[in-house]
C-alpha cells in the first residue's frame, strides 16, 4: 500500500481534523455506491480506509511517522529480533516443549499486538504467547488448531441533514428529494404527524466505518417551506380570509382555498372581523390517522376608494348609532 500522507492528499504536519476532513471527501467521491460503474472503486476504497485506520489513530500515526510500522500498519522488524526469552527448560514431561515469547520493546508495540498483525490472531489479556500447551495464545493446545478472535470493528459516524418540505407535498404524502453529506441523493417518506423539526433516522446511510463495521445513520432534519396562505398550529392549519364589509355584515358563500383545492364556506350575517370558522379534515395528516381542521379567521378589508355616499352614511352612523368596539378593560 501506498505511503497513507499520499493516499488522503495530506502533509505529515496536518492536524487531526485535516486528516478527518481528507478522508470524508475521499471516501464521498471514491464509495463504491457512487461508482458502480468502476471496477476499481472498490479496491480505491478500500485504500482509503486503510490509510484512515493509520492516520486517523493518534497512536498508529506517531508509530507510521517514526517507522514503527509500514503504511499496512504492520510493525517493521528483522527476522525474529524482536522476540527473546526462549526457555528450554520449560518443556513438559510428555516431551512437548512451550515457547514464551517476550517483546524486547523499541517502541513496536506488545507482542500480542505484532503477532496478531503476522498471524491475524489476538493474545490474551495476560499478554504472553504460551505456545503450543498453553491456553493464553493464538493456539490452545497442539491439536487444537488456531484460534482467532474478532477485533472490533468500530461504526461508522453518522452524518446530519435537513429537507425543505411544502405543506403540499405533507397533505399529499409525497416522497421528498434529500441530499446527503456522503454524496447520496435519496428520497424519502415524510411520515404522518410529521412536524417542523422532526428528525428522521435513515439507518446505515452516514459514513463508512473505516475499519469495515457497520455504516453510520443519516439524521434528517424536516423543516417546512413557508407558505404564503397558511400557518402550521399542531394539526390544524391557520388561514385569514379577507371579506368585504357588506359579506362580514349581510353574509355571503364565499370561495376558502385549501392545500388540496378550494371549498365553499357561509360566512353567516353579522359577523365580526377576527371571527374563526373550522372547515373539518382540511388540515395537515395526524399521527393516529385524518387530518386536523382548517381554521379560517375572517379579516375585514374596506374598498380601496371611499365613496362619497359611503362616507356620508358612517357620518350619520356615527352621529345617530355610536356604539363601542372595545370594553372597558381598553379604557385608559
Amino acid at each position: 500500500m501506498r505511503d497513507p500522507y499520499q493516499v488522503l492528499g495530506v502533509e505529515k504536519k496536518a492536524t487531526a481534523a485535516e486528516v478527518k476532513k481528507a478522508f470524508r471527501r475521499l471516501a464521498k467521491k471514491h464509495h463504491p455506491d457512487q461508482n458502480q460503474d468502476d471496477p476499481k472503486a472498490q479496491e480505491k476504497f478500500s485504500e482509503i480506509n486503510s490509510a484512515y485506520e493509520i492516520l486517523g489513530d493518534d497512536e498508529k500515526r506517531g508509530q507510521f511517522d517514526r517507522g514503527e510500522i509500514d503504511a499496512e500498519g504492520k510493525p517493521k522488524f528483522q527476522g525474529f529480533e524482536g522476540f527473546s526469552g526462549f526457555d528450554p527448560s520449560s518443556a513438559s514431561s510428555s516431551g512437548a516443549r512451550s515457547f514464551r515469547w517476550s517483546s524486547s520493546g523499541g517502541g513496536n508495540g506488545g507482542a500480542d499486538d505484532i503477532l496478531n498483525d503476522l498471524f491475524g490472531f489476538g493474545g490474551s489479556q495476560g499478554g504472553g504467547f504460551s505456545g503450543f500447551g498453553g491456553q493464553t495464545g493464538g493456539f490452545s493446545s497442539a491439536s487444537g488448531g488456531s484460534r482467532a478472535s474478532a477485533q472490533p470493528r468500530g461504526r461508522g459516524e453518522d452524518v446530519s441533514a435537513a429537507v425543505a418540505v411544502t405543506l403540499e407535498q405533507i397533505v399529499r404524502e409525497e416522497k421528498v428529494r434529500v441530499e446527503l453529506p456522503t454524496g447520496r441523493t435519496l428520497e424519502i417518506s415524510i411520515p404522518a404527524g410529521t412536524r417542523p423539526g422532526r428528525v428522521i433516522r435513515l439507518r446505515g446511510q452516514g459514513w463508512a466505518s473505516p475499519t469495515g463495521g457497520p455504516s453510520g445513520d443519516a439524521l434528517v432534519t424536516v423543516e417546512f417551506v413557508p407558505h404564503p396562505l397558511f400557518k402550521v398550529d399542531g394539526d390544524a392549519l391557520r388561514l385569514d380570509l379577507p371579506v368585504t364589509l357588506d359579506e362580514a355584515v349581510l353574509g355571503a358563500r364565499v370561495r376558502v382555498p385549501t392545500l388540496t383545492g378550494s371549498g365553499t364556506m357561509t360566512i353567516p350575517a353579522r359577523s365580526d372581523g377576527g371571527r374563526v370558522m373550522r372547515l373539518k379534515g382540511k388540515g395537515l395528516p395526524t399521527s393516529v390517522g385524518g387530518h386536523g381542521d382548517l381554521l379560517v379567521s375572517l379579516k375585514i378589508v374596506l374598498p380601496e376608494t371611499i365613496e362619497p355616499e359611503f362616507e356620508a352614511l358612517m357620518l350619520r352612523w356615527r352621529d345617530q348609532k355610536f356604539y363601542s368596539a372595545r370594553g372597558p378593560e381598553f379604557e385608559g
